[in-house]
């Protein structure tokens, strides 16, 4: 039989993850600068007094969205894996989590401003994106299937644009075939990459 105390954080745990849900759902639509935390907790079925209790700023709120979405990405990232194996991730994460896809774009784009409260954050990921790609491109040097004339770091900044502006063009157009359009992407970019 469980204690009451254990049955408070457990519906306390509970709430806090639709919040979250809640507001991974808003920002991907509004952004972070137009959801206010009244809108959010409204959303939930809860006053802003209700929702400060399980997070006590809205620069917390989105902290603890972008949060939740590194960890599902993580929890199923091939981060060893050469680079074909993590563009095959990143198609999955179309198919799995299209709201986290907007969400995290239309924060990233309102973070450009190096004033902008999460810039730091977004600017870290990009780096780690981008070593983590260069690292993939390197795996397959070594291994004799990429060729060794291409610049690692130079070609993990084009994919991550690549990456980075297919998001945004699908948040502007979702009757693009995403899917499609990276399988097409990484067959090219394979091709241009293998050892002859």
């Amino acid at each position: 039989m469980s204690r009451p105390y254990e049955t408070l954080l457990a519906k306390g745990e509970d709430r806090r993850q639709h919040i979250l849900e809640v507001a991974l759902r808003m920002l991907a639509t509004g952004g972070g600068r137009a959801t206010t935390l009244g809108q959010v907790a409204r959303a939930a079925g809860m006053s802003t007094a209700g929702l400060l209790h399980h997070f006590q700023s809205k620069e917390q709120l989105l902290h603890a969205v972008l949060d939740a979405r590194d960890a599902r990405d993580e929890a199923v990232a091939d981060l060893d894996g050469d680079l074909e194996a993590q563009l095959r991730g990143v198609r999955r994460r179309f198919e799995r989590s299209p709201g986290m896809v907007g969400m995290f774009i239309v924060l990233l784009c309102e973070s450009l401003d190096p004033a902008a409260p999460l810039h730091e954050r977004f600017l870290r990921r990009y780096r780690s994106g981008l070593a983590s790609i260069a690292k993939g491109i390197q795996r397959g040097q070594q291994a004799g299937r990429f060729r060794a004339g291409v610049d690692p770091d130079l070609k993990a900044r084009e994919v991550l644009a690549f990456l980075y502006g297919m998001e945004a063009t699908w948040m502007l157009d979702p009757e693009i075939p995403v899917t499609q359009v990276l399988d097409e992407y990484t067959r090219g970019l394979l091709e241009e990459l293998c050892a002859p």
